[in-house]
Formats: C-alpha cells, sequence, structure tokens
C-alpha cells in the first residue's frame, strides 16, 4: 500500500497547545494512534471558540460534523509532552472545508503527526423531526475568517 503524502500549508492561522495524558498513550509508550483524533477534536474546537462560536453545534445556526479525517505521523509523541497544535482552513468546497493540522512538540519543535478534517455544515430541516441536512457555510462564517486571517477579529472572538 502507498503512503500517504501530504504537504502542509506555508502558513498557519490558528494554534493552540494541547498536553498529552496517560490515557492518550498505548501499551506501546507512546500517543495511540485513534487518541490522536482526540487531540485534533480538542484543537477543532478551541479553533471554533477563537473565531467567537460557544460551540460547534450552532456556528451562526447551523452545526458542523466532521465528514472524513487523513493523518501523516512524523514521529511518536509520549506522555507529559505538550503538543502544539497548528491549524487554517483549506480548500472550500460548496458544503464546508478542510481544518489541516499539525502537530508539534512544544518543547523541541518535533513534527509528530499532519493532515486535515472535513468540515461539513449542517442545518436542520423544514421538517422539524431534528434531522440535518447538508448546507452551504454561513456567510458571516467566512467574514468572521476573513476578519481573523487580517488580525481584525474582535479581542471577545478571540
Amino acid at each position: 500500500m502507498a503512503r500517504i503524502q501530504f504537504e502542509l500549508p506555508e502558513q498557519f492561522l490558528f494554534s493552540t497547545d494541547v498536553p498529552i495524558y496517560i490515557s492518550h498513550v498505548n501499551q506501546g509508550g507512546h500517543l495511540d494512534n485513534a487518541l490522536l483524533l482526540t487531540l485534533v477534536s480538542e484543537a477543532r474546537v478551541r479553533f471554533f471558540r477563537w473565531l467567537g462560536y460557544r460551540s460547534e453545534g450552532d456556528i451562526d445556526g447551523q452545526s458542523i460534523v466532521v465528514g472524513d479525517m487523513m493523518a501523516q505521523y512524523k514521529s511518536e509523541a509520549f506522555y507529559g509532552e505538550t503538543m502544539q497544535v497548528d491549524m487554517v482552513p483549506d480548500d472550500f468546497n460548496k458544503y464546508g472545508f478542510d481544518l489541516v493540522f499539525r502537530l508539534r512538540d512544544k518543547a523541541t519543535g518535533r513534527e509528530v503527526a499532519r493532515g486535515k478534517t472535513g468540515v461539513v455544515f449542517l442545518s436542520a430541516d423544514n421538517f422539524g423531526q431534528g434531522r440535518k441536512t447538508v448546507a452551504p457555510p454561513p456567510a458571516s462564517f467566512a467574514e468572521r475568517l476573513e476578519k481573523a486571517r487580517a488580525g481584525t477579529l474582535p479581542s471577545s472572538a478571540a
């Protein structure tokens, strides 16, 4: 099987630090591959909070789900290390975008993993059954991203 190859963007928009807890470590003594997703998920929630959203369930009246995820491991990570998780939205499409990420050990800069999650926007249907359907991102979301890129996001949002 061919290995996944994934090139990182030149710049990231958002960065947060996430510690590796003992519960993230497997019997091999390093970050469990499945639990990498928990670190990325925590960073994604923080990304949306940084943009000023209280919840991924209310992005200007819509919610989001992760449609897919791709990761490429670069090195092991261990209990007690703090991962610097860098993120940037990329590859926008009709119903969402990819949220590109990179994890590095904060102390050494050693890259641990890189990849992307496919973010899909959902809105409730008109039948009142609580079902949701894919929907285009709200225009106000795009406006917030542009303000973040320009460095003019209000301090209450960041």
